[in-house]
């Protein structure tokens, strides 16, 4: 809940500096999974093994999300949104030597290179819409926002394979570094048309030091709260998710490319959200779309386990989507307002404590998942995405009521 005003916005075009914003998203997110279907290519062309070229997914994932401990000082000192648009310039001449590299080394140097320019765009996006859009309206605008990170995630999981496969490895990387110079040119010239891209949070910012922006968010009791649910968020969810495909295979045989389909429905679940954001919100508010998040999930996930037939997995895979997004935009729009005051270092570190949650929960799962199959793993998350989302929605009502009250 909202914890300071935000300082009033210059004059300017939200929607458009935002829309582009999205489009970087799109290309940020894209890059995160585009090389899961690419690898046994990549692996083909440049002489070497699937496992070795696994290597390029690994690095990535690690600078992309190391790379957010440290970005939200520089942010809220220099500006948001050039900060974004000087990492998406980088972000496409790295994405672009990713499809020039001409040995496995050169692609791994790139790959790095590239994770940790694009773990500016989404987090410090999601910081500029909290600076320059009300607190009331900022879950609607996030849930829009998301569209673009939702679409980036399937086109890297489904159409990087397709388009892999018809045109090539290196020419997905060449598209996406396309995407991002277009966004690109459209920042910096929201840059420097568009008052709004201007906006910063406090008149202080440029002022405040690396150590005093971490302190001010993690002094906040409330600011912890949101961190560490950020990162059981990420561990309970993805830490079962990303054995579904694996499960779907073993268990019913389904072959890879109908479990990429099916898997693929997560994304249809979060464009229901997205499209229906402003009713969802408008219905149920903050306190129920966390409490219903968390039930659809734990519906879903015991449906995945207890599944007597495959074709049922389409189904909860699309209710995990829209479960999900029910819960995280309800906790990303929080997270925009929990330190006003250091707002780009909260959502960074935010956005890292879903990395590592996530990191956490594959790791813990993968062994459970070995030794008793996937079944335990989905009725463990189910059980404890739950009780998060009630949790989350108890505190969420037990702060409205406090901050009513005072």
């Amino acid at each position: 809940m909202p914890e300071a005003t935000p300082q009033t916005a210059p004059s300017g075009s939200a929607t458009r500096a935002i829309a582009l914003l999205a489009i970087a998203a799109f290309a940020a997110q894209a890059m995160v999974r585009v090389t899961d279907s690419l690898l046994p290519q990549i692996a083909a062309d440049l002489n070497t093994t699937v496992g070795a070229a696994s290597i390029v997914v690994t690095v990535y994932l690690l600078a992309h999300g190391s790379v957010q401990l440290v970005i939200g000082p520089i942010a809220d000192r220099f500006g948001k949104y050039l900060c974004v648009s000087i990492a998406a310039a980088t972000a496409a001449a790295l994405v672009f030597a990713c499809g020039l590299a001409p040995s496995l080394p050169p692609l791994i140097a790139a790959r790095l290179g590239s994770g940790l320019a694009t773990g500016w765009i989404i987090p410090l996006a999601l910081a500029f819409v909290g600076d320059v859009i009300p607190y009331e309206r900022r879950q609607q605008v996030l849930g829009t926002f998301l569209s673009g990170q939702i679409l980036g995630q399937l086109f890297g999981q489904a159409a990087g394979g397709v388009l892999g496969d018809y045109f090539g490895w290196r020419n997905v990387f060449f598209i996406l570094a396309g995407l991002l110079a277009t966004a690109t040119l459209g920042l910096f010239y929201e840059l420097w048309r568009n008052p709004i891209t201007h906006a910063r949070n406090a008149p202080s910012q440029g002022r405040r030091g690396f150590i005093a922006d971490y302190t001010a968010v993690l002094r906040s009791p409330w600011s912890r709260m949101i961190i560490v649910m950020a990162f059981l968020e990420f561990a309970w969810m993805f830490g079962a998710f990303t054995y579904v495909g694996a499960d779907l295979h073993l268990r019913f045989g389904v072959s890879f490319t109908l479990v990429g389909l099916f898997v693929g429905a997560f994304a249809i679940g979060g464009m229901i959200y997205s499209l229906s954001v402003n009713r969802l919100v408008a219905r149920f508010g903050q306190v129920g779309l966390a409490a219903f998040g968390g039930a659809l999930l734990a519906v879903s996930y015991v449906t995945l386990a207890i599944e007597p037939v495959v074709w049922l997995a389409p189904v909860a895979i699309t209710a995990i989507g829209l479960g999900f997004y029910m819960l995280h935009n309800t906790m990303q729009t929080n997270a925009t307002q929990m330190t006003p005051e250091a707002r780009g270092t909260a959502v960074s570190i935010f956005s890292a404590a879903l990395y590592l949650g996530q990191t956490a929960g594959v790791a813990v799962n993968g062994v459970i998942f070995d030794r008793y199959t996937a079944v335990p793993v989905f009725l463990i998350a189910a059980v404890l995405l739950l009780a998060l989302g009630l949790w989350f929605a108890w505190q969420l009502k037990r702060r409205t009521q406090l901050i009513s009250g005072a």
